[in-house]
């Protein structure tokens, strides 16, 4: 007696290796993420006395809320394209594309028995990435986006002082709060 197939009792899970590994890496090369508390406290909002002063806390809020800023921009770019749908469907799909075509992909892709290699899908992608941000108005979009998020990423390093900050305190560290 044969049996033609048979139902497995458990369905496979999903591998979130790939993404679990891009995590790490992003995360590796941006830095930890800073408490928010420690990021906004009112009380150390003040103006720099001088020129030098405010390059200075620049410099040392982008070292040590580095994380903390790229959500910022990130946030603030995807509100900025909320208010154009259409531009938000067109990075989604230009994404996708990406996803689907280089990053996600471990055979190489074949067409009509056509074999092509990585290089010529990544110069494709590029080339239809550019050409769809330069014929429609995405790219302004996206340059308003990020000019208004580096706009109060600057403010905000402009603003808050350095005096209770350490880039060694590992005791603000926290990687898995909000």
């Amino acid at each position: 007696m044969t049996t033609y197939g048979t139902i497995p009792a458990e369905l496979p899970r999903p591998s979130w290796s790939m993404i679990a590994r891009a995590r790490e890496q992003v995360g590796s090369i941006i830095g930890p993420r800073r408490k928010w508390h420690d990021m906004i406290k009112i009380h150390s909002l003040n103006l720099p006395p001088n020129v030098n002063e405010a390059g200075r806390r620049i410099q040392t809020n982008a070292v040590f809320f580095k994380s903390n800023y790229v959500i910022v921009v990130a946030l603030l770019l995807f509100l900025t394209l909320l208010l154009h749908p259409v531009s938000l469907i067109i990075i989604a799909v230009i994404m996708g594309a990406w996803l689907l075509q280089y990053i996600l992909r471990d055979n190489p892709l074949s067409i009509y028995g056509f074999v092509i290699d990585r290089t010529t899908i990544i110069t494709v992608l590029t080339l239809f990435t550019i050409a769809v941000f330069f014929l429609t108005d995405v790219m302004n979009n996206i340059m308003t986006g990020f000019l208004f998020g580096f706009t109060v990423v600057l403010l905000h390093g402009l603003f808050r002082t350095t005096d209770d900050l350490s880039a060694g305190d590992e005791k603000g560290v926290n990687g898995s709060q909000c």
